[in-house]
């Protein structure tokens, strides 16, 4: 039982279940997305009200995190990327910080453009 816990201690497993829980929350997010974009070409007073109700500070910390998770995505889709097609070496622990560093920049980036 200690190998599976040395195992799943892990950067590169935190890495790992970070990419997958991102894309999780997002393919749960898309659906939700695309509905709002058909209030766009449906019902123009619908969509004005829906985007009346995201001024809330809720609402704008939530668009935060959502950009946190696309960087956490992408970041995490870039690093196996790198590790299918890039010789292994035990830098692979730098660009799993990096990628989580990329994110949390991201959306700290989108935060003060939002504020």
């Amino acid at each position: 039982m200690s190998v599976i816990a040395a195992h799943r201690n892990h950067p590169t497993y935190w890495a790992f279940l970070l990419h997958r829980l991102s894309g999780l929350a997002l393919a749960i997010f898309l659906p939700v997305h695309l509905y709002v974009l058909s209030m766009a070409v449906g019902d123009g007073a619908r969509l004005d009200a829906f985007l009346d109700w995201t001024q809330q500070p809720l609402v704008k910390l939530a668009e935060v995190i959502l950009v946190i998770l696309l960087a956490l995505h992408m970041a995490g889709g870039l690093r196996l990327l790198a590790v299918e097609f890039l010789p292994w070496r035990d830098s692979q622990k730098t660009f799993a910080a990096f990628a989580g560093a990329f994110a949390v920049g991201a959306g700290i980036l989108y935060f003060l453009n939002v504020v």
